[in-house]
Protein backbone atom coordinates (compact mmCIF):
# COMPACT_ATOMS: atom_id res chain seq x y z
CA UNK A 1 0.00 0.00 0.00
CA UNK A 2 1.22 3.19 -0.87
CA UNK A 3 0.59 6.37 1.48
CA UNK A 4 1.47 9.83 1.03
CA UNK A 5 4.37 10.91 2.45
CA UNK A 6 3.63 14.50 4.28
CA UNK A 7 6.43 17.26 3.97
CA UNK A 8 7.80 16.15 7.79
CA UNK A 9 11.64 15.87 9.32
CA UNK A 10 13.24 16.19 12.44
CA UNK A 11 15.66 18.42 10.29
CA UNK A 12 16.02 22.04 9.67
CA UNK A 13 18.56 23.06 7.15
CA UNK A 14 18.68 26.71 6.10
CA UNK A 15 17.36 27.90 9.42
CA UNK A 16 19.22 30.84 10.13
CA UNK A 17 18.88 34.39 7.89
CA UNK A 18 22.57 34.46 7.39
CA UNK A 19 23.01 31.03 5.51
CA UNK A 20 20.19 32.11 3.92
CA UNK A 21 21.43 34.87 2.75
CA UNK A 22 24.96 32.90 1.52
CA UNK A 23 22.78 30.27 -0.27
CA UNK A 24 20.92 33.53 -2.18
CA UNK A 25 23.64 34.61 -3.20
CA UNK A 26 25.37 31.30 -4.29
CA UNK A 27 22.19 31.30 -6.51
CA UNK A 28 22.32 33.99 -8.04
CA UNK A 29 26.01 33.63 -9.20
CA UNK A 30 24.94 30.20 -10.64
CA UNK A 31 22.10 32.21 -12.03
CA UNK A 32 24.87 34.98 -13.54
CA UNK A 33 26.85 32.46 -14.66
CA UNK A 34 24.48 30.84 -16.81
CA UNK A 35 23.07 34.45 -18.39
CA UNK A 36 19.92 33.64 -16.44
CA UNK A 37 18.06 36.59 -15.46
CA UNK A 38 16.38 37.68 -12.20
CA UNK A 39 12.36 37.72 -12.11
CA UNK A 40 10.13 37.98 -9.22
CA UNK A 41 8.51 35.21 -9.66
CA UNK A 42 11.55 33.08 -9.27
CA UNK A 43 12.64 35.47 -6.70
CA UNK A 44 9.83 34.14 -4.48
CA UNK A 45 10.16 30.66 -5.82
CA UNK A 46 14.26 30.50 -4.25
CA UNK A 47 13.16 32.83 -1.40
CA UNK A 48 10.21 30.69 0.16
CA UNK A 49 12.42 27.09 -0.89
CA UNK A 50 15.40 28.89 1.34
CA UNK A 51 13.31 29.34 3.86
CA UNK A 52 11.89 25.52 4.18
CA UNK A 53 12.79 22.67 6.10
CA UNK A 54 12.23 19.13 5.69
CA UNK A 55 11.56 17.54 2.33
CA UNK A 56 9.24 19.69 0.43
CA UNK A 57 7.45 18.76 -2.74
CA UNK A 58 6.39 20.93 -5.46
CA UNK A 59 3.13 20.82 -4.97
CA UNK A 60 3.67 21.87 -1.28
CA UNK A 61 6.20 24.45 -2.66
CA UNK A 62 3.49 26.27 -4.92
CA UNK A 63 1.03 26.10 -2.01
CA UNK A 64 3.32 28.08 -0.10
CA UNK A 65 4.76 30.66 -2.98
CA UNK A 66 0.95 31.42 -4.07
CA UNK A 67 0.03 33.03 -0.86
CA UNK A 68 2.20 35.75 -1.78
CA UNK A 69 1.96 35.79 -5.39
CA UNK A 70 -0.93 33.72 -6.96
CA UNK A 71 0.25 34.27 -10.30
CA UNK A 72 3.18 32.07 -10.01
CA UNK A 73 2.71 28.47 -12.15
CA UNK A 74 3.07 24.80 -11.29
CA UNK A 75 5.63 25.06 -14.45
CA UNK A 76 7.89 27.60 -12.96
CA UNK A 77 8.36 26.17 -9.53
CA UNK A 78 9.26 23.18 -11.57
CA UNK A 79 11.72 25.02 -13.35
CA UNK A 80 13.35 26.73 -10.83
CA UNK A 81 13.56 23.89 -8.61
CA UNK A 82 15.95 22.18 -11.41
CA UNK A 83 18.03 25.00 -11.32
CA UNK A 84 18.18 25.13 -7.65
CA UNK A 85 19.06 21.23 -7.79
CA UNK A 86 21.41 21.57 -10.80
CA UNK A 87 23.32 24.49 -8.52
CA UNK A 88 23.75 22.19 -5.61
CA UNK A 89 21.54 24.42 -3.09
CA UNK A 90 18.81 21.81 -3.26
CA UNK A 91 18.42 17.73 -3.65
CA UNK A 92 15.95 15.82 -5.42
CA UNK A 93 14.58 12.91 -3.21
CA UNK A 94 12.44 9.96 -4.14
CA UNK A 95 10.83 8.13 -1.10
CA UNK A 96 8.87 5.41 -3.20
CA UNK A 97 5.32 7.12 -3.38
CA UNK A 98 6.37 8.49 -7.11
CA UNK A 99 6.80 12.26 -5.68
CA UNK A 100 9.71 14.17 -6.22
CA UNK A 101 10.92 15.99 -2.80
CA UNK A 102 13.56 18.34 -2.57
CA UNK A 103 15.82 19.26 0.84
CA UNK A 104 18.18 22.41 1.27
CA UNK A 105 21.68 21.83 1.10
CA UNK A 106 22.91 24.08 3.29
CA UNK A 107 27.20 24.34 4.15
CA UNK A 108 27.66 21.87 6.97
CA UNK A 109 24.47 19.71 5.64
CA UNK A 110 26.47 16.78 4.67
CA UNK A 111 25.49 12.97 3.81
CA UNK A 112 22.95 11.85 5.90
CA UNK A 113 20.23 9.09 5.51
CA UNK A 114 16.65 8.59 6.35
CA UNK A 115 14.17 6.17 7.99
CA UNK A 116 10.30 6.26 6.48
CA UNK A 117 7.29 5.52 8.36
CA UNK A 118 5.08 3.73 5.31
CA UNK A 119 1.80 4.46 7.53
CA UNK A 120 1.94 8.00 8.56
CA UNK A 121 4.83 9.28 6.32
CA UNK A 122 7.18 10.53 8.41
CA UNK A 123 10.89 11.07 7.33
CA UNK A 124 13.51 11.26 10.11
CA UNK A 125 17.02 11.66 8.91
CA UNK A 126 20.17 10.66 10.76
CA UNK A 127 23.78 10.30 10.12
CA UNK A 128 25.63 7.22 11.89
CA UNK A 129 29.36 6.66 11.83
CA UNK A 130 28.98 3.23 12.09
CA UNK A 131 26.72 2.25 9.16
CA UNK A 132 28.85 4.93 6.74
CA UNK A 133 32.36 2.50 7.47
CA UNK A 134 30.41 -0.84 7.05
CA UNK A 135 28.95 0.19 3.58
CA UNK A 136 32.52 1.51 2.81
CA UNK A 137 33.80 -1.92 4.07
CA UNK A 138 31.25 -3.90 2.26
CA UNK A 139 31.93 -1.91 -0.82
CA UNK A 140 35.70 -2.57 -0.81
CA UNK A 141 35.15 -6.26 0.18
CA UNK A 142 32.72 -7.25 -3.16
CA UNK A 143 35.11 -5.99 -5.60
CA UNK A 144 37.07 -3.22 -4.40
CA UNK A 145 34.48 -0.48 -5.04
CA UNK A 146 35.53 3.13 -3.55
CA UNK A 147 31.90 4.92 -2.91
CA UNK A 148 31.57 8.22 -4.12
CA UNK A 149 28.23 8.64 -3.57
CA UNK A 150 25.33 6.49 -1.78
CA UNK A 151 22.04 6.59 0.01
CA UNK A 152 20.77 4.54 2.35
CA UNK A 153 16.42 4.86 2.96
CA UNK A 154 14.94 2.90 5.65
CA UNK A 155 11.46 2.11 5.64
CA UNK A 156 9.11 0.70 8.26
CA UNK A 157 6.22 1.85 10.87
CA UNK A 158 6.35 3.87 13.93
CA UNK A 159 5.70 2.13 17.30
CA UNK A 160 2.00 3.40 16.86
CA UNK A 161 1.53 1.90 13.09
CA UNK A 162 2.91 -0.83 14.47
CA UNK A 163 0.45 -1.50 16.95
CA UNK A 164 2.92 -1.58 19.50
CA UNK A 165 0.42 -1.02 22.80
CA UNK A 166 0.88 2.82 23.92
CA UNK A 167 3.01 3.02 20.84
CA UNK A 168 4.17 7.14 20.14
CA UNK A 169 4.61 8.94 16.82
CA UNK A 170 6.91 11.13 16.55
CA UNK A 171 4.63 12.56 13.40
CA UNK A 172 1.74 13.65 15.72
CA UNK A 173 4.37 15.94 17.84
CA UNK A 174 5.64 18.34 15.01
Amino acid sequence: MRVPIPNKSVASHAGNSGEIAKLRARFEEYARKHGLKSTNQRDAIVDQFLRSSGHMSIDDLLARVRKRSPKVGYATVYRTMKLLTDSGIAAARQFGDGQTRYEVMSEGHGHHDHLICVSCGLILEFENDTIEQLQDEMADRLGGFKLVRHKLELYGMCPKAAGVKNGYCPNESS
